[in-house]
C-alpha cells in the first residue's frame, strides 16, 4: 500500500500529530514497561515548539494521518526524531517511505543519526534495512539502554 502523501506539516497538524504519537509509542511504552517515555509525556506545546526548529513531516491519506517523522540538521549530522505510523499501517512500508523522504529534506547532511530502544526489535530492523548501524550506547534505565544510530554518505 503505498497511496499516501507524505508532506512538511504544519502547525495546524500538531494536535493530530501528538495523538498519533501517544497512539503509535503505546507499544514502546508497553516493550519497557514505562507510560513515562518522552514520547507519551511530551505537551502540544513541546509538539508545536518543534515546528519552529524541526522540520516536520506528516503522511495521509484521504485526509487521515498516518504518520509523521522530524528531523533537523546541525553541521553535517542530519537527526531524526519522533518516527511514527499508526498501528494499523505498521508493517506496510510507510516508516521507510517516511524515512527516506526525512533524509531528502537534508541533501547537505553527511550523516543521519537517530536512536531507538534496546529491545525495539522493529525499530532496529527497519534502521539496519534503510543502511544505520549502531555505533553507541547508553543506559537510560534499568529497564532501557538508547542505541545510537547512524548512516554516513
Amino acid at each position: 500500500m503505498d497511496d499516501w502523501i507524505i508532506s512538511p506539516a504544519g502547525m495546524v497538524d500538531a494536535p493530530a500529530i501528538l495523538e498519533l504519537q501517544r497512539l503509535a509509542y503505546r507499544s514502546e511504552a508497553k516493550i519497557y514497561e514505562d507510560d513515562t517515555i518522552a514520547p507519551l509525556t511530551q505537551s502540544l506545546e513541546e509538539v508545536k515548539a518543534d515546528f519552529s526548529a524541526k522540520t516536520v513531516l506528516k503522511a495521509t491519506a484521504q485526509g487521515c494521518l498516518l504518520g509523521s517523522v522530524r528531523g533537523f540538521q546541525k553541521g553535517q549530522t542530519c537527526y531524526i526524531e519522533r518516527l511514527m505510523v499508526h498501528p494499523e499501517f505498521q508493517g506496510k512500508g510507510l516508516g521507510t517511505a517516511l524515512m527516506r523522504h526525512a533524509e531528502k529534506q537534508f541533501p547537505g547532511a553527511g550523516r543521519y543519526e537517530l536512536f531507538t530502544g534496546h529491545k525495539s526489535e522493529r525499530n532496529i530492523h527497519l534502521y539496519q534495512k534503510l543502511g544505520y548501524s549502531i555505533f553507541k550506547r547508553e543506559r537510560i534505565s534499568e529497564r532501557l539502554t538508547f542505541l545510537y544510530m547512524e548512516k554516513r554518505l
